[in-house]
């Protein structure tokens, strides 16, 4: 019992170093606008065993905090609706796919032909190398509002393949290995088998018993049973994986994909975040932690040499790519810049090798290192090509996030044409207005006009209650996407019990749509303009003005009987028998 009380005591005091020096350092690196990542690494290399010696068991928190890059890839498949994932095909199977083989292929070379590495040995650490950091570069995007932009999908396009690269360079080294094989190993064919069959159980999983339990769950209203049913769907996939020979990550990642078209994505997406945050964070911290100093100390020139080799390789070939695939000269030197790290799969296909017997602890140390130091240089090449202008964004506007407007009555989400109009009418009658958008560009254009416009995807959730939606009166979506229906809507509204929602549609189709939602208010966007046109081209033809109001009448009440007509028959195709014209004509869905 005491020594158990002792154990516990110990792990709250490493948890308040590791914590209090993650604060302090990562405090420090954002006031100097370098970046979280190298704060966590350098506050682990402080309190690890080769600083002050405060805590020891780097190697055991790493292996914990991997969970992080688990959730990581578990929300980024919730970014990959299939309809997403069709539209950046080309990219993900083509920039990325030319990414990891060439670079693989240029670091294999590089190594193979100024080392006295194997041939195998040499492949078993210049194709890890041709990885990016996904915890480092995937929240540098977010948190600059540029991962919706074409160049920021480039680079998301490029770490989604440098993930799912994962499972075959892992089968690279178990082919290359020279260890004797365990008794209890599956044969490779059966591996990939069972593969493809998990892969298949977790979609229909996901379908049949998945979605329906959260909407059991949202029924209850019970939130913390999001985070749990998230977690069990998370940890099952993983788990599943695992089992099988497979990567945990790559189960994570089946998880988020079956659940990226729920309706209760955001809230996940919501509730998970944060544990992902906190465990990256102990991922950092553990790799600061498990840095042989000594290994740099003695071999300092190869270390520094080497990474500064990785930094140039990559950013010349991923540049090359980005200009071979049509990006502009500044945001393709941008994207290489940002992808030219080494990433932290990088450790755990250096310990896959090592347990192969493809490189010595050594090897596997000194390569750590060099992935270790080029991570460090990216906030830096960051800073520097934002100097320049040479970001992966296309525009110089700064990127404020909705969390630090002020609060506000209302919340208009979407400032073109339609949102200018709306938010200029009510900023008119004195009401508070914050403004959002997902468009850098629109932002450059309306802030030129003195127009203050927050980043970020207004239809999420999370990022709504960053904005004071919790206190708000309306919350008024302008944006021109007709994917935004009412599954989307329903959940903003069961989040936002107290505030009205009010939406414009696209069209005839979206407005069926969104007219299921609980909704204070909807208006299709040239429903109204189109009516005032043909009222006025009717007044030029000098009609008599009481038959222009009795058409003008008519033809809504004609427009609203087609509407619940269509609505309770959930067809187009209901009451095309209703308007002027021709009986039984097809009119156009404006």
């Amino acid at each position: 019992m005491d020594h158990g009380a002792a154990h516990f005591g110990d792990l709250l005091i490493a948890g308040f170093i590791m914590l209090a020096a993650a604060l302090l350092l990562v405090l420090l690196f954002r006031k100097f606008g370098i970046g979280a990542v190298l704060g966590y690494l350098i506050a682990g290399v402080l309190i690890g065993p080769q600083g002050f010696g405060l805590i020891s068991e780097g190697r055991t928190i790493l292996e914990f905090s991997e969970i992080g890059i688990i959730l990581l890839l578990f929300l980024v498949g919730l970014e990959l609706a299939p309809a997403r994932l069709m539209r950046l095909r080309r990219a993900i199977f083509g920039l990325g796919m030319s990414q990891v083989i060439l670079c693989g292929i240029a670091l294999f070379l590089l190594i193979y032909l100024s080392s006295t590495f194997t041939w195998g040995a040499a492949l078993a650490i210049g194709l890890p190398l041709a990885l990016s950091s996904t915890a480092q570069v995937l929240p540098m995007l977010q948190s600059s509002g540029r991962l919706n932009t074409p160049s920021g999908e480039n680079a998301f396009s490029i770490l989604l393949f440098q993930d799912l690269s994962i499972i075959p360079l892992l089968t690279i080294v178990g082919v290359l290995s020279r260890a004797p094989a365990a008794d209890d190993s599956l044969p490779g064919w059966l591996t990939a088998i069972l593969g493809v069959l998990a892969i298949g159980g977790l979609i229909l999983a996901g379908r049949y018993l998945l979605q329906p339990l959260l909407k059991l769950i949202g029924q209850i209203a019970e939130r913390e049973l999001f985070i749990v049913a998230g977690l069990v769907a998370v940890f099952g996939s993983a788990a599943l994986m695992e089992v099988i020979g497979l990567s945990p990550a790559l189960g994570a990642f089946i998880a988020g994909v079956m659940l990226a078209n729920s309706p209760y994505r955001h809230e996940l997406e919501a509730d998970i975040d944060p544990f992902r945050s906190l465990l990256l964070g102990l991922f950092f911290l553990a790799v600061g932690m498990m840095l042989d100093l000594s290994v740099i100390r003695d071999n300092t020139a190869f270390v520094f040499t080497a990474a500064l080799i990785l930094v140039a390789t990559k950013t010349l070939i991923i540049f090359g790519l980005g200009k071979l695939f049509g990006m502009e000269t500044l945001p393709a030197l941008g994207m290489g810049l940002l992808l030219s790290q080494g990433g932290e799969f990088g450790f755990v296909l250096f310990a896959e090798a090592e347990r192969a017997m493809l490189i010595d602890p050594q090897a596997s140390s000194l390569f750590g290192a060099v992935i270790t130091v080029s991570m460090a240089t990216t906030p830096f090449l960051m800073l520097i090509a934002q100097k320049f202008g040479t970001t992966a964004s296309q525009t110089d506007v700064e990127l404020d996030d909705p969390s630090r407007a002020e609060r506000s009555s209302v919340l208009v989400v979407g400032h073109g044409r339609f949102g200018q109009t709306v938010s200029q009418m009510l900023q008119g009658a004195n009401v508070s207005v914050t403004i959002i958008d997902i468009k850098p560009q629109q932002i450059d254009v309306s802030q030129q006009f003195g127009r203050k416009v927050f980043y970020g995807d207004g239809t999420r959730t999370d990022l709504l209650r960053n904005a004071g939606a919790d206190n708000c009166a309306a919350i008024i979506f302008c944006i021109d996407d007709r994917q935004f229906g009412a599954e989307a809507l329903d959940k903003i509204a069961m989040a936002f019990p107290e505030t009205k929602l009010f939406v414009r549609a696209f069209d005839r189709v979206h407005l069926l749509d969104v007219k299921k939602a609980n909704l204070a208010g909807v208006k299709r966007e040239v429903f109204e303009s189109a009516i005032h046109l043909a009222k006025q081209a009717m007044m030029a033809m000098d009609l008599d003005e009481a038959l222009i109001e009795e058409v003008d009448r008519e033809y809504r009440r004609l427009d609203c009987d087609r509407l619940e007509a269509q609505r309770a028959a959930d067809d187009m195709f209901a009451g095309r028998h209703i308007g002027f014209g021709l009986s039984g004509s097809k009119m156009s869905s404006d």
